[in-house]
């Protein structure tokens, strides 16, 4: 067992980087007195979503349908079988990664009929360089850190024990990296006929980076004297 000096630090880095993806949530709603037109009406109106994202080719990168439901209103809450009138959702998720496109896509889906948009929630990718050029300076930062403490002791690294993500070490419960994201809320119900609106002008908002790793290095008696 080894008896050298231990040094153990933190090292941390903390970049900034324009958004790569914006994800809006488009949801569809319908109420109706009678289940089928309810059907049938959400079902138009979901089509009329997803064939105006369609429209915008690769500039949409991805579709996918999240929650579906219809459901029976009843008039009294007490009262088994009378139902007022059938409510139905769909829920549609966006990737958008064309972002001159995005402002009017925006304002097109908001004023479809009985449709809200959530969005744009700015984002880099989960394999974004961006991620690992903010661990290895996180790495880099710590082993700094270490051979700084180290010489002011009059000693020096010798070797390496234990990199770890922070989190991983059983000393800490922090996430080892976060991305910062823009929320937004959009709600539209056009007449029929009307002219489209005006697209948005929307800034992307700058993503901040954080990584942390924990480390510990055997190092040289140090000159206490």
């Amino acid at each position: 067992m080894s008896h050298a000096p231990v040094i153990s630090v933190r090292g941390e880095a903390v970049l900034e980087a324009p958004p790569e993806i914006a994800r809006l949530s488009v949801h569809v709603r319908v109420q109706e007195g009678d289940r089928r037109t309810a059907l049938d009406t959400l079902t138009a109106n979901n089509r009329r979503c997803l064939d105006l994202l369609a429209s915008y080719g690769d500039a949409v990168e991805r579709i996918e349908t999240g929650d579906v439901y219809i459901t029976p209103l009843v008039k009294y809450r007490r009262r088994e079988g009378d139902i007022r009138a059938y409510q139905g959702t769909v829920w549609t998720k966006a990737t958008v990664t064309d972002f001159t496109v995005l402002g009017e896509l925006v304002t097109r889906l908001a004023d479809l009929e009985r449709t809200s948009v959530d969005g744009p929630h700015w984002a880099l990718r989960h394999d974004s360089p961006v991620h690992a050029r903010a661990a290895e300076q996180a790495a880099h930062a710590a082993v700094d850190r270490a051979r700084r403490y180290a010489a002011a002791l009059g000693a020096s690294l010798t070797d390496l024990i234990e990199l770890a993500d922070e989190g991983l070490t059983g000393r800490d419960d922090s996430s080892w990296m976060h991305s910062e994201v823009a929320r937004g809320a959009y709600a539209g119900a056009a007449a029929a006929g009307s002219a489209e609106p005006d697209a948005l002008d929307l800034s992307p908002q700058t993503q901040t980076v954080t990584a942390a790793v924990v480390a510990r290095f055997h190092s040289t008696a140090p000159d206490l004297a």
